[in-house]
Order: structure tokens, then sequence, then C-alpha cells
């Protein structure tokens, strides 16, 4: 990331003009990481003065440019010798400075969500979107067949004959529209997505014989199926996966893809995308019609930050063949700095930091480091525990026979799940390193 700073990535697959437009926007009270003494300059002359942690202000979320560079190399390269395609799930950040990032080390293009985050992509001019949903808003459809370009294309999901239908009826209103989906599978107790290959291929025909609607793939997210690395959270995963390729197999011998489609295949968020790879893998040398190809295609959104929770434990590299076969983990970038302010009780300390400021659906902050001051020297915090999270305040367990706490002292917190970090703040300083170098080196702008 601070790559992006000093060397003016230019990505293919997005506009770079206006990504660094972003430099231009004026500082003030409505970015809660940068003090009052920052209000009135531009986000990119107040990177050029020289600031570093010291200079901003607490309840702080940064992110660690070198952690982030290291795990988008790690990505790539092991995509690359993998031979799939990655086209990162760009909710997770909503950040497109990090997309372009993504891009610019190989990224097939970005995933997002929904239509509102879709017009997002288009207005910073990202090239190839894959939507991770079904449109069934027909303002949202009709936008999106108006908004298709040579130089803006987009694929999203299916998962009923409803969908299909209301897709054609609202397509019907575009005279020659056409868009491109893909079947979704799922699986019982999971998320969207059809329950049965049966119905998936059902689907799969009413798409080939509509009008308006292009079978490109099939794909879902195996994710929703499992919260765990243990057996049988791996078995359930693979059952899925393997569900996921019988049905391109079937489409396949059907000839349902369209006729010239590069056919994509898709699965894989952050935990499991090292089974995709070994189950779907294979998918790549399958034929389509003509001379098209098929792609495999996994949509790991959570790398790039990590963190030190739920995606440490349950990351591929931290664990099994991944980690044996010499994968080192990712690291995590992202951490949350809070200050004391109050010490209502022995061994208990009141931060400024809560639940508007940190995720904590996938568990609590974890207690790193303490100061005297951001960005001063810092020392290992062992011992301690966040207990309990309020809005704006959480709770800091320690022992004070072993640590002396003053108001005041600053605490860095590890947290879990990016994913929910991000849509807490609309301006992030970025560090140049977070175990060495407090310099602000990027300002990301997020827009959820």
């Amino acid at each position: 990331m601070g790559s992006m700073a000093t060397d003016n990535i230019n990505a293919p697959g997005i506009d770079n003009t206006v990504v660094d437009a972003l430099d231009s926007i004026e500082l003030s009270w409505k970015f809660k990481a940068v003090p009052a003494a920052s209000h009135g300059q531009s986000a990119g002359a107040y990177v050029a003065s020289g600031v570093s942690l010291a200079d901003l202000q607490t309840p702080l979320l940064t992110l660690d440019s070198a952690a982030m560079s290291a795990n988008v190399e790690h990505m790539a390269h092991w995509c690359a010798d993998k031979g799939v395609l990655l086209a990162p799930h760009g909710k997770t950040t909503m950040a497109p400075q990090m997309w372009r990032e993504q891009l610019a080390r190989g990224a097939w293009g970005i995933t997002l969500a929904n239509a509102s985050q879709l017009r997002v992509g288009h207005a910073f001019g990202l090239q190839r979107v894959m939507v991770a949903n079904s449109l069934t808003d027909p303002q949202a459809i009709t936008w999106l067949a108006g908004a298709q370009s040579p130089t803006f294309s987009v694929v999203s999901w299916v998962d009923s004959l409803q969908t299909v239908q209301l897709q054609e009826a609202t397509l019907s209103n575009v005279p020659g529209s056409v868009i491109d989906v893909i079947v979704e599978l799922g699986g019982t107790g999971g998320r969207t997505g059809l329950r049965t290959v049966a119905q998936a291929v059902d689907v799969a025909r009413a798409v080939h014989a509509s009008t308006h609607l292009r079978l490109v793939g099939v794909g879902g997210y195996e994710g929703s199926l499992a919260h765990s690395a243990d057996f049988g959270a791996l078995t359930t995963v693979r059952g899925y996966l393997t569900r996921v390729k019988e049905l391109h197999d079937l489409l396949l011998s059907e000839n349902l893809y369209a006729d010239g489609a590069d056919v994509i295949v898709t699965a894989g968020g952050s935990a499991y995308f090292d089974d995709v790879v070994d189950v779907l893998g294979g998918c790549s040398n399958d034929g389509a019609s003509g001379d098209a190809r098929v792609d495999v295609i996994i949509r790991s959104g959570a790398y790039m930050v990590h963190d030190d929770g739920f995606y440490r434990g349950i990351s591929p590299f931290a664990r099994g063949e991944q980690a044996e076969a010499g994968n080192a983990p990712f690291t995590s970038a992202m951490h949350a700095w809070a200050r004391v302010v109050s010490l209502p009780e022995a061994g208990l300390a009141i931060l400024d930091a809560g639940k508007r400021d940190m995720p904590v659906d996938e568990g609590l902050p974890e207690p790193q480091l303490l100061g005297r001051s951001l960005g001063g020297e810092m020392l290992e915090l062992s011992g301690a525990s966040i207990s309990a999270v309020n809005d704006q305040h959480c709770f800091l367990r320690f022992d004070p026979a072993k640590t002396v706490l003053n108001i005041g002292d600053v605490v860095r917190l590890g947290l879990s799940h990016p994913c929910t970090a991000f849509d807490k703040w609309t301006l992030i300083p970025v560090l140049a390193d977070a175990g060495s170098d407090n310099r602000v080196v990027d300002l990301i702008h997020t827009f959820f």
C-alpha cells in the first residue's frame, strides 16, 4: 500500500485518474481518524507533510502497508502457481485504492455484493465485476443493462426460476439488452443458492432458453456451510464443492453455456480457498463451446488485511497441508488504538473505542501493546483481555500487580474480521510498517 503512495501505481481494470483524485479530498470533521489540526488540507498534502501515528487521535483504526503488500503478493503468487484466477470480494473494504492494489497484482476483477456497491465500482471505472448475488430489484436490473459497455463487464448470479423470469420481464423493456449470469448452487442450512443440483440444472435450462440472459458459469459460496476447520466442517465444504463440479459437468454435457462464452466456475471465500482449488481446479481444463475456455475464480476478500482472530485461526495458510507446504501465514494488517479514559476499579480500565470503532461479531478485540502516548514506545501487554464492548467504550481487564495503567495511556488492539472493521471508518490511515515505521504513507477512503 505504501507503494501506491510512493510509486503512483497504475493498475489495469480501474480508472486510475478517479482513484488518484481521492488525494484531493479535503480533510474535515467528517473524518474521525484525523485531528482538527489537519482540517482544510487535502488528503494527499496531509500525507506528504510527513505525519506519523503520533499526529493522529484515538479511537483509531490503522492499516499496515508492509503487511498488506506482503499478503497481496503471497496470494497472487499462490493463485498463479495453482492456475486459478482471483476476483477479490471488494465488499470487505469498499476501498477503490485497495482494489487497485489487488488489480495491479493480477486480480481478474473485483467481486461486489449488491447494486449499490456495483454503482461504486462503476464510478471508479472497474472494468470487470462479479456480483455475488441475484439482482431482483427492477431498477438495479435496468441500470445494469444500460451501464454495460466494452469497458464495464458484469456477471451476476441467479438461483431460482422466479429470478430468471423477473430479470427477463424487466429486461424486455430494454430493447436489445443481455446480461451475463451464473447459476448459484447452495446447500442445506446455507445462505442463497439452489439446494440441489437437479434444481440448478432446471434454472440453467431456463437461462439458456431466455432472450435477455446469457449463461456463463456456475458457482456459490462454501463459507456459509461451515465456520471452522475441523474434519466435519472440511468434509461439508468439500462435499458441497463436489456438487458444484457435478453441476458444471452436467451443464457442459447439455451444452447449456452460451455459445462462445468464457465459462466461470467460482467459489472460495477467505477460509477454504485451498479446498476450492483442490476440488474445482481441474475444471479449468474442461472444454466449453468453440474456442472458449473455463476459468476457476476464487473470491477471497479478507486475505489482504487478514486479522488477529477468526481468519488467523481458519486461513488455509495457518493450518493443514498449506502450512506444511511452506505457505507462510498471512499477517494481520489492521489494528485499533484506544486510550484509557477511566480507571474505576482495580484491574479495570475503560478505553475510548467501542462497537462504533471496532468489529466484535467474530470475537472481541485482543490487547497487544501498551504505551504512554500514541506513537511512542509500546511494550507487550500480557495477561490482559477485553471483557465487554459498548458503543463507544471497551472494558480492559488486567492484573494491577503486574501492569500499571494511567489515564491517557494507549493500547493497541488486534481485531477479528476486517469485513466489519472497515464499514465503521470513512478514512483509514496507513502506516508504513506497524512493527517498525509509524509514518503515515496513505489515507484509505471507503464507500459503504
